[in-house]
């Protein structure tokens, strides 16, 4: 898997956010003018998020029993802080602790990504 698969679980997250904000702003202008003329753009965007969620628990799998295969524990933390939390490099770095920098958990993972490859 490589970074781009693995960073779409946070665009998933962001798409389904967005569509939910949407929803919540449809649902107060039905509210405030009192028609329905909006009821069938709430149902179809409805079903969309629930597309989307769908797709996001079948990545988030997806992404963890890859994760799961690496050896290196410090890298499997890396790479769940990273794609499953959405952590930053420095709150990684924070959280791994024993001198780590953002730098270096950010050339771990990627040197990971790049000797997987081969």
């Amino acid at each position: 898997m490589d970074f781009k698969e693995l960073s779409q679980l946070y665009y998933l997250n962001r798409e389904i956010e967005a569509d939910k904000k949407r929803l919540d702003e449809i649902s107060s202008l039905q509210k405030n003018n009192q028609t329905n003329a909006c009821s069938d753009e709430m149902a179809e965007l409805k079903e969309i998020i629930s597309s989307k969620i769908t797709r996001l628990l079948r990545t988030r799998n997806r992404i963890e029993r890859c994760i799961a295969k690496i050896p290196d524990s410090i890298t499997r933390q890396i790479f769940t802080l990273r794609f499953i939390n959405g952590l930053s490099w420095v709150q990684i770095a924070f959280h791994i602790g024993g001198g780590n920098t953002a730098d270096g958990v950010r050339k771990r993972l990627f040197r990971h990504l790049k000797n997987s490859k081969k």
